[in-house]
C-alpha cells in the first residue's frame, strides 16, 4: 500500500461539480473508515470554506472524513494538503483564476493531478511553466478529465487502436460528429467560458493562440498542417447531414493533437481531426444548422463586450454554484460518432456514448474514475512525470473503468 494516507483528495469539493463527485464516490466507493482495507478507496475532501465543508459532510453523513481547508493561492497550505495524497482532483474553475498555484505545487512535489478544465490558454501556460519541474519530480498532470475532453481524446485513441488492429494502419483523418447531446450548463462552466472570451477580446496574441489547433502541443511543436474547422453551416457528404459548429471543438481538437504529438506523431504529422454537430437532413436540417450558427454568433458577440457581458452574467446565465438539477442530469445523454479514414482509403466508424448529462452527471463520473485509475492502475514506473492527455496517461485502463462504472460505451459501428 502506498505510504500516503489518501489515494485521492477532491479539492473544490463544495463546488457544483465537486458535490456531484462526492455523491458519486459515496454511492460507489463508500466513506473511508479507519479500518485497514486495501480494497476500500482512501479519499478526502478540501476547499477554502470550513462551513461549506461541514455542510457537505452533514449532507452525506461523512462523519470524520479527513478535510483540508486552504485558499487556492495559499501555497504553504496547498503543499501540506498534496503531500498527503497520491492524486489531487481539482474542480476549482475558472482555472485561470483559481487553479495555477495548485498545479505548481503538484509539479514541485511530485503529486499526480487531474482536473476538468477546458481553458486552452491556461493549459498552455501551465505546460510551459511547469513541464520541467513535473518531469524532474515525477508528477503526472492530466487536464481535461471531464466531457472536455475524455470522450473526444479517448474516442480518437480508441478509434485509432481499432483502425490499426482491424485495417492494418492508423487513420490519416478522423471526423467526430455529435449525433445527440442533451444537458445543461453550470455557473462554473459559464464563468470559465466567459473568462476565456474576456481575456481574448482585448488580447490579439491570445486570440491567435486560441485559433491555433496545436496550441497545447509540446513547446516547439505548435505548428502543423492546416486543419479542417467547421465554423458555419455546411453539408457533410459522409454523414449525409447538415453541420453546425460544436462549441467544445476548440478545446477537444487541441487535446487530440497534443496526444498525437506526445507519441511522436504515431498517427502521422499530417493527421487531420475536426468536430461538428449533426443537425439533420434536408431543409429542416439546414434551417437548424443556420439557426444554431446565428445563436452562437449572438452569444459570442454579447460576451465579448463588457457592458452586454455583465447583462448576460446578471440576468441570463447561471451563477456560480447553479446548474442542472439531479433530474436534468439523469435525463441527459450524448452520442458521438467517429469516421476514420486510413491512408489506403479504408474506413472505420466508431462511437462513444454516455448515459448522463455530459457536463455534470457524466463529467463527475469520468473525473472520479480517471483519478482512481491514476492512483491504482497507472504506475509511476510506466508513465513519467509531465503533462499528459487522458488517453496517453490511462488508455485502455480508463476505457475499461468508464465502461464498467461510469455509463460510457466505446464500440465500432461498422467497417468498410
Amino acid at each position: 500500500m502506498n505510504s500516503k494516507p489518501h489515494e485521492i483528495i477532491i479539492y473544490g469539493a463544495t463546488s457544483f461539480v465537486g458535490k456531484i463527485l462526492v455523491a458519486y464516490l459515496v454511492k460507489n466507493y463508500g466513506i473511508p473508515s479507519e479500518q485497514s482495507d486495501e480494497k476500500q478507496l482512501r479519499w478526502a475532501i478540501g476547499a477554502r470554506s470550513a462551513s461549506k465543508l461541514d455542510a457537505l459532510k452533514a449532507e452525506h453523513a461523512l462523519g470524520d472524513i479527513p478535510t483540508y481547508i486552504c485558499d487556492a493561492e495559499n501555497e504553504a497550505a496547498l503543499t501540506d494538503m498534496v503531500k498527503d495524497t497520491q492524486v489531487i482532483v481539482s474542480t476549482v474553475g475558472p482555472y485561470a483564476l483559481y487553479g495555477s498555484t495548485l498545479v505548481a505545487v503538484c509539479a514541485q512535489t511530485g503529486t499526480d493531478y487531474c482536473d476538468l478544465t477546458g481553458e486552452v490558454q491556461w493549459m498552455q501556460r501551465m505546460i510551459d511553466h511547469h513541464q520541467s519541474a513535473a518531469e524532474a519530480s515525477g508528477a503526472r498532470l492530466v487536464h481535461n478529465c471531464g466531457f472536455d475532453s475524455i470522450p473526444s481524446d479517448l474516442g480518437v485513441w480508441y478509434t485509432q487502436q481499432q483502425c490499426n488492429t482491424q485495417l492494418g494502419s492508423y487513420a490519416k483523418q478522423i471526423k467526430m460528429r455529435v449525433k445527440k447531446l442533451r444537458g445543461g450548463m453550470s455557473g462554473g462552466t459559464v464563468a470559465s467560458l466567459v473568462n476565456v472570451i474576456k481575456e481574448s477580446s482585448n488580447n490579439p496574441a491570445l486570440r491567435k493562440l486560441m485559433q491555433n489547433p496545436y496550441a497545447v502541443a509540446p513547446h516547439g511543436q505548435r505548428k502543423g498542417v492546416r486543419q479542417p474547422n467547421v465554423r458555419g453551416a455546411s453539408f457533410d457528404k459522409d454523414f449525409q447531414q447538415w453541420l453546425a459548429p460544436f462549441i467544445m471543438a476548440a478545446i477537444n481538437t487541441r487535446v487530440v493533437h497534443r496526444s498525437n504529438a506526445l507519441q511522436d506523431y504515431a498517427w502521422g504529422e499530417e493527421f487531420l481531426y475536426d468536430e461538428a454537430t449533426l443537425m439533420g437532413k434536408g431543409a429542416a436540417g439546414r434551417f437548424r444548422a443556420y439557426g444554431l450558427v446565428a445563436g452562437l454568433g449572438v452569444f459570442m458577440s454579447f460576451a465579448a463586450v463588457s457592458a452586454s457581458r455583465k447583462i448576460l452574467e446578471r440576468f441570463v446565465l447561471p451563477a456560480p454554484g447553479e446548474g442542472p438539477t439531479p433530474e436534468e442530469q439523469e435525463k441527459g445523454c450524448y452520442d458521438l460518432r467517429f469516421l476514420a479514414t486510413t491512408p489506403e482509403g479504408k474506413e472505420l466508424r466508431a462511437k462513444v456514448t454516455g448515459d448522463k448529462d455530459p457536463g455534470y452527471g457524466s463529467t463527475a463520473k469520468m473525473l472520479a474514475e480517471a483519478a482512481i485509475c491514476m492512483a491504482r492502475e497507472t504506475p509511476k514506473s510506466e508513465l513519467g512525470g509531465g503533462f499528459w492527455t487522458p488517453s496517453l496517461a490511462m488508455g485502455q485502463n480508463l476505457v475499461d473503468r468508464l465502461e464498467a462504472n461510469a455509463g460510457l460505451s466505446f464500440s465500432c459501428e461498422q467497417q468498410a
